[in-house]
């Protein structure tokens, strides 16, 4: 541990509440982001690999962190995502029989920096008190000009489209090329286990940019569209509304998962707002209205959609299917005469929890009714 504790650093937010801890980083130039925690207990990987993170500094509740290494097979993107991780304690050995490495060297290698010995706890407390707020990672006792600079210099979440930033520049193929079902993703800021979801109900998968209209996606004769996850403010992506309703209006079954289900929802006349704190983790409560039933389930998002159970204002063509339990926003949402309905959470989720996982299955049953 002594080679990790060889650099202090700190992490200051905007509100000029400074954290001191040490630092692993392979540059000395400061992260800075808006800083977020999630209270996931395990899936650290997928959680520095989710496009959904992507300019975000992560602060990480679970107080060890690293303790089971990284693999090739649990990464939701090919890269690191996050701007920075905030942790308790960074592991320096790990031991699993899937690790191919430690976690350090995999940051590392991607030049995002771990701020660990932090007391996560004040943290995490200070930022459901405030909300969420923008912040420096450097390296040092206390912050230089450069780090305040920086810190200055960043920008807010609210106002950013970020889904063109992670998006992929051109389609491309997942999947068993000679499946019957051809399924149409929306690259908004996709992870990989959705693909791997689809590809296991015998899906051939094309993903498409977030900026690909209606026009070329219908062009691809679909058997159905999805509309991924993905950072940023929903309100600034603009370009998506129309094409959105172009494929819902050829009665095509569209399924949306977390920054799909704000982009359904606004694309019917809805508005989002940014939540205090977010929703990030993997224990959190959601009703499903139509049975009752209460799902556990991860979730990532710093938006949601307004409205209550009863009605989304706004948007009379959609009604609510779930709530959740924490705080009564809304969880879900279908179109009231279309085959479109999305999801604030995450069915996909790995490692889990996986009580949603029927959602695709809905989606599919929605396919096949077309065809």
């Amino acid at each position: 541990m002594s080679a990790l504790r060889a650099t202090k650093g700190f992490l200051l937010l905007e509100d000029g509440t400074l954290f001191h801890g040490h630092i692993h980083a392979v540059s000395n130039a400061p992260a800075v982001a808006e800083v977020v925690f999630t209270t996931n207990m395990s899936g650290y990987q997928e959680v520095f690999t989710d496009p959904s993170y992507h300019g975000q500094i992560v602060v990480m509740t679970s107080p060890m962190i690293g303790n089971y290494g990284v693999n090739a097979e649990d990464p939701e993107s090919t890269r690191a995502q996050v701007s920075g991780v905030v942790v308790r304690e960074l592991s320096t050995t790990f031991s699993n029989w899937r690790a191919g490495g430690a976690l350090a060297g995999y940051m590392a290698k991607a030049d995002i920096p771990i701020l660990y010995d932090v007391d996560t706890r004040r943290l995490t407390r200070h930022l459901r008190t405030v909300g969420v707020l923008r912040g420096v990672i450097g390296a040092g006792e206390v912050p230089d000009a450069a780090a305040r600079a920086a810190l200055e210099a960043c920008p807010s979440m609210s106002g950013l489209d970020l889904a063109s930033v992670v998006s992929t520049s051109q389609a491309y193929p997942w999947g068993n090329p000679r499946a019957a079902t051809h399924i149409v993703a929306y690259d908004y800021g996709i992870k990989h286990n959705i693909l791997r979801l689809f590809e296991d109900r015998d899906c051939r998968i094309t993903v498409v940019p977030s900026t690909a209209t209606a026009r070329e996606v219908l062009a691809l004769e679909p058997d159905g569209v999805f509309l991924s996850n993905g950072p940023g403010d929903p309100e600034a992506v603009t370009y998506a509304m129309e094409n959105i309703r172009g494929i819902a209006d050829q009665k095509v079954p569209v399924f949306g998962i977390c920054l799909g289900n704000q982009l359904v929802g606004i694309t019917y006349g809805a508005t989002t707002f940014k939540l205090p704190y977010g929703h990030r983790g993997g224990n959190h409560p959601v009703k499903d209205l139509a049975t009752g039933k209460v799902l556990i389930t991860a979730q990532n998002h710093g938006f949601a959609v307004k409205g209550t159970a009863d009605a989304i204002p706004g948007a009379p063509e959609l009604e609510v299917t779930h709530v959740n339990l924490n705080d009564g926003s809304i969880e879900g949402l279908r179109h009231k005469r279309l085959p479109v309905f999305a999801v604030q959470f995450h069915p996909e989720a790995a490692p889990g929890p996986h009580d949603a996982r029927a959602l695709f299955d809905e989606f599919m049953k929605a396919v096949e009714a077309r065809s």
